[in-house]
């Protein structure tokens, strides 16, 4: 596997995947906004309780968003280089399957090979991290060994 050009072109999958989800976010935040500006009406109290859930609506929305953009932050400072210990930025092989320490995108198919996405805040990735080849570790009382790390 050449392990840089992998990253290169996994890092590319992972930055449209984003560009995709933060379009997403802005197009549901657009249209909520919509939808709360059009149901102005005499209703009273039923008005008011609409737009307030509205409003949450959108600030959950927004928050999904900023995440999304702290993301696509991060990825600018990725390095492609190949890694000896489970960082920020490592394509790490397991007997369960391919793991891209970088931001949560879901699954990318890469050169016809599996490779889940995942952040460097979540379980599994602080699990592993700084952990090198042949090493194990357990998450969710399973226990995972790292073949390789790029």
């Amino acid at each position: 596997m050449n392990s840089v050009m992998d990253k290169s072109k996994l890092l590319e999958a992972v930055k449209a995947k984003l560009t995709e989800k933060i379009q997403k976010f802005e197009k549901l935040i657009e249209d909520t906004r919509a939808s709360n500006s059009d149901t102005k009406s005499s209703m009273g109290d039923k008005y008011e309780t609409g737009r307030e859930m509205l409003q949450q609506e959108i600030n959950n929305l927004q928050r999904q968003l900023n995440e999304a953009l702290n993301q696509q932050a991060l990825l600018q400072k990725v390095n492609l280089e190949s890694c000896s210990r489970v960082q920020n930025g490592a394509l790490v092989e397991t007997e369960k399957g391919l793991f891209y320490i970088i931001a949560s995108v879901g699954e990318i198919v890469c050169d016809n090979r599996k490779v889940m996405t995942v952040s460097g805040e979540s379980p599994l990735a602080k699990s592993m991290a700084g952990l090198s080849n042949g090493q194990s570790f357990s998450l969710n009382s399973i226990t995972h060994t790292i073949r390789q790390i790029w």
